[in-house]
């Protein structure tokens, strides 16, 4: 460089302190650089290095930072990085699961158990899901299947109108079905039901007193007998009628507590309360069934009335012993003296045949047993084979019978003799 009077120009001074500055860094460069190859060894090895491992090569595993910078330590006191379950020696203790983390699975937390839970039953769907059970118990009188049934139904504070439901529907029908609904409402007592609330059900029929009888006429009556059953069965307390003396203000329901009131207070000579609806159809003995049937005819040959000899029969509801109406009417017309009875038979029998109350099967059972019979009926009436093929014909051309069941009737054979003239031989 060049000087003027010995000095530095200024642009020459500039450029010779850059270079001063660019040569004190790069000394401070070599200076770093060198301190850091100080931890190589002599042989070329990093210091901290397995001595095992192969020459040049950094031994991944160590948890040692490989920068020079730090105290040597391992990360996180060796609980960190990848695959690390933490520091040696700890306790994890259970963790609850948490129901707001995405991973949650409701399956793996152990034995799961799932409660069904059944929505109880609406006011307005009771009648539509009771209605179905109550007829076909009418139909099958198991008592158990209504209690599983209604076990599987959520009635809560519904529960007592079941009874009232029930004990409306019977109504309406047979006397069976009552006899049936008392027996139901005994089961269901002190098991489904308590008497406080079969106390309620009997008070909603009481108030519903007035619109029933516009289906069922004697629906007060009938409602005092289940009354009088109930309490005799111990379904309903024995204070049940005191609580209403002096209270009630219906017609209707007076009626019905007044009848429940004479039932329970006449003798047990008198009035059997468990038989207060009769016995229902085939319970009854046969020797009671014949007597009815034999009264009912008799009644029909007095009175004529074949709507009132139909309604006597339908009360019976025996439709399977029907045959043996069949052949009281046939033994009637055999022992009877004159047309009339026959007449009048075949009128009965004429109009059961239409209406369709005896069926096919029950009229040819009931005229082949007397068909089977007739030579021991022949010893007491001895025109009863000529009486029995007039009445069979007179059956065929009204339409009462078969013709099968005309042809299949016993003609007497009898062996007539020839004249005198003839020897005595016999005609063939």
């Amino acid at each position: 460089m060049a000087e003027v009077n010995g000095n530095w120009t200024p642009q020459e001074k500039a450029l010779h302190e850059a270079r001063l500055k660019a040569k004190a860094k790069r000394r401070l460069r070599k200076s770093s650089r060198n301190s850091t190859s100080e931890s190589f060894s002599e042989s070329g090895e990093l210091s901290g290095s397995d001595p095992h491992s192969p020459k040049g090569k950094v031994n991944v595993s160590d948890r040692k930072s490989r920068t020079g910078k730090g105290r040597g330590l391992p990360k996180k006191g060796g609980a960190g990085g990848k695959g690390v379950w933490g520091a040696a020696g700890m306790v994890y203790e259970d963790e609850e699961p948490d129901l707001r983390d995405p991973n949650y699975d409701e399956s793996a937390q152990g034995d799961t158990v799932y409660a069904t839970v059944v929505p109880e039953v609406d006011e307005k769907e009771l009648e539509k899901m009771v209605n179905p059970i109550v007829q076909e118990y009418f139909e099958h009188g198991d008592t158990k299947e209504v209690q599983m049934l209604l076990k599987g139904l959520n009635l809560g504070s519904h529960k007592f109108e079941f009874s009232s439901l029930a004990v409306a529907l019977s109504l309406e029908g047979k006397a069976s079905h009552r006899e049936l609904t008392s027996r139901l409402l005994s089961d269901l007592s002190g098991k489904m039901l308590s008497q406080s609330e079969m106390a309620r059900a009997f008070d909603k029929i009481l108030k519903e007193l007035p619109d029933l009888i516009l289906d069922t006429p004697e629906a007060p009556q009938m409602l005092g007998q289940f009354v009088a059953r109930a309490i005799a069965d111990h379904v309903l307390p024995m204070s049940f009628l005191d609580f209403y003396k002096g209270k009630v203000d219906c017609e209707h329901a007076r009626v019905a507590l007044d009848r429940a009131e004479v039932l329970l207070t006449m003798k047990r000579e008198m009035v059997r309360l468990d038989n207060v609806w009769g016995v229902g159809g085939g319970l009854r003995p046969v020797k009671h069934l014949v007597k009815e049937m034999n009264l009912l005819l008799k009644e029909y040959l007095i009175s004529g009335d074949v709507s009132e000899a139909e309604h006597c029969l339908r009360d019976l509801e025996v439709p399977h012993f029907h045959h043996e109406l069949v052949y009281e009417v046939v033994v009637m017309v055999l022992e009877s003296k004159g047309d009339t009875a026959s007449h009048m038979m075949i009128k009965l029998l004429q109009s059961f045949w239409k209406t369709g109350l005896i069926t096919v099967d029950q009229m040819n059972r009931g005229f082949q047993r007397v068909y089977d019979e007739l030579p021991e009926i022949n010893l007491d009436v001895p025109h009863a084979h000529s009486i029995m093929e007039t009445f069979v014909d007179l059956c065929y051309q009204e339409a009462v019978i078969t013709k099968q069941l005309r042809d299949a009737c016993p003609a007497r054979g009898r062996k007539r003799f020839v004249s005198e003239g003839d020897g005595g031989a016999i005609k063939n």
